[in-house]
Parts: C-alpha cells; structure tokens; sequence
C-alpha cells in the first residue's frame, strides 16, 4: 500500500474439521485510538461497484467475508503529496485481510466473485456521515485514472451520476 496512513492486517484463523474461525477485531490488540461505534454490511453480486466514497471524519476497517472484492483507495486530501494517487488491494474471505481507512481516503471497491460480504467498521464522533456529508469521486475520473479490471461495472446510481473532479 502506498499510503502509510492506511494499515493493513492479516487475521489468522483457527481451522479444524468444523471450519474456521478468526477475529477482525479485538480493541486490546488495537494499536490506534478509535472508537468503533457502527458496524456495516454490504451484500453485492459479481462485477457490482459500489463507490467512490468517503467523508472528513469516519476511519472504517474493512474486511472481505465471503468472497473476494477488488478495494481501491484514493487520497483525497488536497494538501497531501498523494492527492488523487490511488491503489488497490484484493480482499477475499481466503486471504482474511483486514484494511483501515482513514478520513478524507475515498474507498470503492468492485467484487470479483459470484457473491461478496463486505463488512466495515466505522469510527467518528458525532453523528453519522450519511451521504449528505460524504464526497464521491466518479469511478472513472480521468484525473484519477483507476485500472478497475473490468470496463462495464454494475453501479448505482449515486456512483454513476458522481461527477469527476474538475466539475
């Protein structure tokens, strides 16, 4: 990941005959101060997209469930020497990799498999930074100039009327 603000984590799971098992979260082992105080799921079919988004206050760990969703993340803060740079990581219910977010990254991500849970924890003061109180960036901005691996995503549309960032 190019962002040293965005950290990821591995979980390791305890498998046996039964299944498997594993913690996305446990505060104790939590290096940062964040109080968790909304949890989220987001069910979707192949080659849905769901964003661009972010807002100025919310840091979400995102973790994959059940399948596998390409997440992009893009820094959206103008006085960053990464403003608008973008990368990307592949979250799956096999790889069990957990990513935090910060505020003013925007996250979208594309799912990959026939059927994808996202999950994401978020954390910010106040009330609840529904859309109103979110940007979005249109999922192919020409200045941001993201390599999605597919050409035609199904999206909603909020993400397919986002503008682009000279607008």
């Amino acid at each position: 990941m190019i962002f040293p603000e965005v950290k990821i984590f591995v979980n390791e799971p305890f498998v046996d005959e039964r299944g498997e098992l594993y913690t996305v979260f446990n505060k104790q082992d939590f290096d940062f101060d964040l109080d968790f105080n909304h949890d989220k799921v987001s069910t979707s079919k192949k080659n849905v997209l769901r964003g661009l988004h972010g807002d100025t206050k919310s840091w979400k760990l995102i973790t994959c469930l059940k399948g596998e969703i390409y997440l992009v993340i893009v820094d959206y803060r103008k006085e960053s020497k990464n403003y608008l740079k973008w990368d990307s990581i592949k979250l799956s219910s096999s790889n069990k990799i957990s990513i935090l977010v910060p505020p003013m990254f925007a996250n979208g991500h594309l799912v990959l498999s026939e059927y994808a849970v996202f999950f994401y924890k978020w954390s910010y003061t106040g009330l609840y930074p529904d859309v109103n109180d979110q940007f979005s960036i249109n999922w192919k901005d020409t200045r941001v100039k993201i390599d999605w691996p597919i050409d035609y995503p199904i999206l909603s549309d909020r993400d397919k009327n986002s503008k682009f960032i000279d607008e």
